[in-house]
């Protein structure tokens, strides 16, 4: 996620609902993400896998007995949405979501809304700022951070350049032991052509980007136990019957995706 947002200039959020064939973006928006589709047609697909995995691996997070869930990064409702995939497997879930777009923050208040059994709620916020995330008043009121909670990072950590390995000791620190980290983020190393010049294009519209190799993305996880498959493509994590894949994601997609269990 980048600093401050102004609507007046692309945001990452909103370029992503474009790509995945939603309304919720500005025209600023949909003029980034249309030079992007010229040097990557594919992104679509890569959204879409982004979509699909999420939706994956938080069905295995309710699955190991994960009850909490911090989703950073949550961009404009798509559904299905991670609260309802959670607390559709356990109605007492908690979901707490955390983006930097005031879109975000509007469409969340609106949309964004639980089972009656379990909780979800919106924390305006920035990954760079780990402490004022784990901190908020909003999140402490629903989250235990004493048990295990899944923490989301999911087409994010590509618009983070700087300080990444601290933002991550200091989540990871945070988290209780059995708590999970599920991280998807764009690689160069399927396409390096491709990936490059959409990081430039992104990149001269004032909005960080940041791709990485295999073994930077396993480094991400900070030692945490890496659950099989361990970091590969999202398409490829886990897939099922309803799992999109074909011989070209690979490039199409550009990503890594992971998921890890704090011992």
């Amino acid at each position: 996620m980048d600093g401050k947002i102004g609507l007046g200039q692309p945001h990452s959020s909103r370029m992503y609902d474009y790509f995945l064939g939603g309304k919720d973006n500005y025209e600023v928006d949909r003029q980034a993400a249309a030079e992007v589709l010229k040097v990557w047609p594919g992104i679509r697909t890569a959204a879409r896998a982004n979509r699909q995995f999420m939706q994956r691996s938080t069905r295995f997070l309710v699955d190991a007995g994960v009850r909490q869930f911090l989703d950073i990064g949550t961009g404009i409702p798509t559904e299905p949405n991670l609260h309802q995939i959670a607390q559709h497997g356990e109605p007492e879930a908690r979901v707490v979501y955390v983006d930097n777009d005031p879109l975000v923050l509007a469409h969340a208040r609106a949309l964004m809304t639980g089972s009656g059994l379990g909780a979800t709620t919106y924390i305006h916020g920035d990954v760079n700022e780990p402490k004022s995330i784990l901190q908020a008043p909003e999140l402490t009121e629903v989250l235990d951070l004493d048990e295990p909670i899944g923490l989301s990072m999911i087409a994010l950590l590509h618009f983070v350049d700087a300080g990444t390995a601290e933002i991550m000791s200091s989540f990871i620190d945070a988290l209780a032991p059995g708590s999970y980290l599920v991280i998807c983020t764009a690689t160069a190393d399927f396409d390096p052509e491709q990936v490059a010049t959409a990081r430039a294009i992104y990149r001269a519209r004032g909005i960080t980007a940041q791709d990485r190799t295999l073994d930077e993305v396993t480094a991400l996880f900070g030692g945490m136990d890496l659950v099989e498959p361990g970091v590969v493509p999202p398409h490829r994590w886990r897939a099922d019957q309803m799992t999109e894949v074909s011989p070209s994601y690979d490039a199409d997609v550009s990503c890594y995706a992971g998921v890890a269990r704090k011992p």
